[in-house]
């Protein structure tokens, strides 16, 4: 059996038109007529990102990226065509095939041999479906024989090659005479940080825009694409000793976009159709990259974390990304003169930019789910887009602990003698905070909205203040209504209600969530 994406229409996406088909497409056509299709479109947003990052991979390996910060501003702003990438996918040598017996595309064919003793179900190769490969105590989901489409698979082998996450594999490398390094699945490079694209949003914009803007200047050789496991790249691990993970550095973007993050070996089945599919999966370690030099990560928002040490910024399951946004504007603001993905965007003189942000949020070794958002962003605007951002969540903070104080103010008197231990749930009844940061969501998109269009920033976050501020009022009434109608239940609602107006009012709160003078 074969299946090869250059043939095969293995890339969802969104084409233009009058009716905006949702159509398939293969890598040849992808690149042929990438300035006529809208956008790429998986299942979900790490699945678009992977595809993204391989059709990146794909470019750089075929040398059509720019060398210098001048010629990526020509080839967006010119639109220079992609043919030449489906040209060079077309002509070139290697295995582009999936069920190859001894080169498969993306996988590592030492695993080949093991895949009918030790392999499990194809629902082992989505991560949103087994979370941890161990969701269930018998496992016995991850034996289910159903094949899923060869497309499919495909697509969720570069989420894994990409997003994976460190934990043990659902294997036993011994019964496979490996050594045992091949079980701790290590962390892959977009998994702990925010991965963030620049969409361009001007009218008509395409998949191809989207490319050209997101292809990195890089003035020396691409370095390999990774079509499949090959023993000979060199500081690639071989699985033949035990010990610390092998680690290397991508030796140019072409090998990075595409590295092989997950040792992964694949059953080919036909589907009921008679088309291709995959019936049987094995996961084990793949590639572990070194510390990335900044070259590589020129899209990462960093900040200053405990001690002083620098990170890039992530997903977290106690803040929105948008709550993040300030962060990722102070990045836009404090660009490297053009070096970065921020500096070079901020050349694109007239032109709306989404940041499109990107990432898989999990918890002790399990992927929880994905986390996407977009912020807006004009040439000449960073600054007044920053200040919006800070100053916004400002807002939403105070009103945060204002809703919390409220809460603890009513529950003080609803629950006189409660038990100490009992507080924390007690507050939870009556805080509003989850509805107010909830809903301040969209105000806080409206506003960005009205900076980029160019409306007065001092009067647009005055509005945002008091769309927070009639927000927050209505999240604390809305937790009070469970109280009584009189007595003591009166007496906590009304008090909690005047605690709220006085803390919005006072000499400390931000100035726009203060009731305006009559």
């Amino acid at each position: 059996m074969k299946w090869d994406p250059r043939a095969q229409e293995c890339i969802p996406a969104l084409t233009t038109g009058p009716d905006l088909r949702r159509t398939k497409f293969n890598l040849l056509d992808t690149f042929r007529r990438a300035d006529k299709i809208a956008a790429v479109h998986g299942d979900t947003p790490g699945e678009t990102l992977a595809l993204l990052e391989w059709l990146l991979g794909l470019m750089y390996a075929a040398e059509q990226f720019p060398e210098t910060v001048g010629e990526w501003q020509e080839r967006v702003e010119e639109r220079a065509p992609l043919d030449a990438v489906a040209d060079w996918i077309e002509a070139h040598p290697g295995c582009w095939d999936l069920f190859d017996p001894e080169k498969p595309l993306g996988q590592n064919p030492l695993l080949l041999p093991h895949l009918e003793a030790h392999g499990v179900g194809p629902a082992q190769l989505f991560m949103e479906r087994v979370g941890d490969y161990n969701q269930f105590f018998d496992h016995h989901h991850l034996h289910h024989p159903e094949p899923v489409p060869a497309d499919s698979a495909w697509r969720a082998m570069l989420v894994q090659h990409a997003f994976a996450i460190g934990m043990r594999g659902k294997l036993k490398a011994s019964a496979m005479n490996l050594p045992g390094t091949l079980t701790n699945l290590g962390t892959n490079r977009l998994a702990s940080r925010l991965r963030i694209i620049a969409r361009p949003a001007w009218e008509g914009a395409t998949l191809g825009d989207l490319l050209r803007v997101n292809t990195a200047p890089w003035p020396k050789a691409p370095g390999p694409l990774n079509l499949t496991w090959n023993q000979d790249q060199p500081g690639r691990r071989d699985f033949t000793q035990p010990g610390p993970r092998q680690s290397r550095t991508p030796q140019g973007p072409a090998d990075l976009h595409t590295v092989l993050g997950r040792s992964i070996a694949l059953r080919p089945a036909m589907l009921e159709d008679g088309s291709p599919g995959v019936d049987r999966v094995l996961i084990g370690a793949g590639e572990t990259l070194d510390p990335l030099p900044a070259a590589f990560v020129d899209d990462a928002v960093t900040f200053t974390g405990p001690g002083g040490v620098k990170r890039h910024l992530g997903p977290s399951a106690t803040r929105d990304l948008w709550r993040e946004s300030e962060a990722l504007y102070a990045a836009v603001t404090e660009r490297d003169k053009g070096t970065d993905l921020y500096g070079r965007i901020a050349l694109l003189h007239g032109r709306r930019i989404h940041l499109w942000t990107v990432g898989l949020l999990s918890t002790q070794g399990k992927p929880i789910t994905w986390v996407s958002d977009e912020f807006p962003f004009v040439p000449g605007r960073e600054t007044s887009l920053r200040r919006a951002a800070e100053q916004g969540s400002a807002i939403c903070e105070y009103a945060a602990r204002a809703l919390y104080i409220a809460a603890d103010t009513a529950r003080e008197i609803a629950y006189a003698n409660a038990r100490p231990d009992d507080k924390k749930r007690q507050v939870a009844r009556f805080n509003g905070e989850p509805e107010m940061w909830a809903a301040a969501a969209d105000l806080f998109h409206i506003l960005l909205d009205q900076v980029v269009t160019g409306q007065n920033v001092p009067d647009a976050i005055a509005e945002f203040g008091q769309a927070v501020r009639a927000l927050t009022i209505d999240s604390l009434n809305g937790r009070l209504t469970s109280l009584t109608g009189g007595g003591t239940g009166l007496q906590a609602r009304v008090t909690a209600q005047s605690r709220l107006e006085r803390l919005l009012d006072h000499t400390t709160a931000p100035i726009q969530l203060k009731e305006p003078a009559a």
